[in-house]
């Protein structure tokens, strides 16, 4: 156990509860576990797959994989590298996820470029998902597992993703990859979608900050709402579900 982890719960069979004073533990603790898993794993393939998510916390997140020592720790030409949501948006518009992600981490790391897929916001938004759709389904087969790690937030209102409450994008059973209008920020999304997600080997919500206790009590404890709580459809079929929380986001739980 890492000496800045509170405590970590097994919550059951697949689903952990990693506890934190703050959202600075979260991230070092989180980035410790990631560069683990991925050295783990290359021991028994030749490739790692991993999705990222955009948000404050990831952010962090991202600044302590480029640096010492995970910089060096990590194999990054084995890294193939996903998002799990985009913002239909230019790739300079500082509102889109991957440039986040290229200014925070990608381009201080050694990660070949064709191994690393953006949902393309130059296309339309449906073709963009359509597009990230073939992408995956090359990468992966029809059954069996998917990615090797998804890396998830979850908002105040408890969506994840581009899984809004009240959307029927939450439903969605057949594709992996969507885009639809999001009205109330007058935007397209693109997004992964619950099947491509559930398939995933290892799947890990980080989570701070005390605007997401509310919800967080209720996607962990509460009735299954998904419409009202999206982040609940997220339920992998095989996989591990880890929840890395600060001591303000776990404030309500029993």
């Amino acid at each position: 156990m890492s000496r800045r982890t509170l405590f970590i719960i097994q919550l059951n069979s697949n689903m952990e509860l990693h506890l934190f004073n703050n959202a600075d533990e979260l991230s070092a603790s989180a980035a410790q576990w990631i560069a683990d898993c991925i050295s783990n794993t290359l021991q028994q393939q030749d490739r790692y797959t991993i999705v990222l998510s955009g948000g404050s916390t990831p952010k962090k997140l991202h600044m302590l994989l480029a640096a010492a020592p995970f910089k060096e720790q990590i194999d990054w030409s084995k890294l193939h590298i996903f998002w799990g949501d985009e913002r239909a948006v230019p790739f300079d518009d500082v509102r889109n996820n991957a440039r986040m992600a290229f200014d925070t981490l990608l381009n201080q790391v050694p990660i070949p470029r064709n191994q690393v897929h953006v949902m393309d916001t130059k296309l339309d938004p449906e073709s963009a998902a359509s597009e990230y759709e073939r992408i995956l389904r090359r990468y992966f087969d029809e059954t069996g597992p998917t990615f090797d790690l998804v890396l998830l937030g979850m908002g105040d209102d408890g969506h994840t993703l581009s899984l809004f409450p009240g959307k029927p994008i939450i439903y969605e059973e057949r594709k992996w990859a969507a885009a639809y209008f999001l009205r109330e920020q007058n935007m397209f999304r693109i997004t992964l979608t619950a099947p491509v997600v559930n398939r995933s080997r290892k799947i890990a919500f980080l989570v701070a900050g005390a605007g997401k206790a509310h919800a967080l009590k209720q996607v962990m404890e509460g009735d299954y709402r998904p419409d009202v709580y999206p982040s609940q459809v997220i339920k992998p079929e095989d996989g591990e579900v880890h929840w890395f929380l600060d001591k303000e986001a776990a404030a309500l739980l029993q």
